[in-house]
């Protein structure tokens, strides 16, 4: 399986910003769509934001227009830009890996808090 290392979270007040990286291994990363999660306390993981191969993307509602995900091939890195944080937005963020016609290649880290909190 893909192995994915988050980082990047921290405390941050609402309405600031803060971006996250997953750095990847263990595959070719540049033949996988790559994802990010989060997890809420007291809530189920739900899905961010992904981007193709091809660098489409893809947001949820919930974090569309503040949310900018990206990725450098080079690094073997996928990115989540995080722009006018709210409170809601208080969770632990995951990356995964997908493969078309495998699915989820990717094995679930320890994730990276986020504390958005004035």
């Amino acid at each position: 399986q893909v192995q994915l290392v988050e980082s990047g979270g921290g405390l941050v007040q609402p309405g600031g910003s803060l971006t996250l990286s997953c750095a990847a291994s263990g595959a070719t990363y540049s033949d996988y769509r790559m994802t990010w999660y989060r997890q809420s306390p007291g809530k189920q993981r739900e899905f961010v934001a992904e981007i193709s191969s091809g660098s489409s993307t893809n947001y949820a509602d919930s974090v569309k227009g503040r949310f900018t995900i990206s990725r450098d091939n080079a690094k073997n890195t996928v990115y989540l830009q995080m722009n006018n944080l709210k409170s809601k937005d208080t969770a632990v963020y995951y990356c995964n890996s997908h493969l078309a016609g495998r699915g989820l290649v990717g094995s679930w880290g320890q994730g990276t808090q986020v504390t958005v909190s004035s």
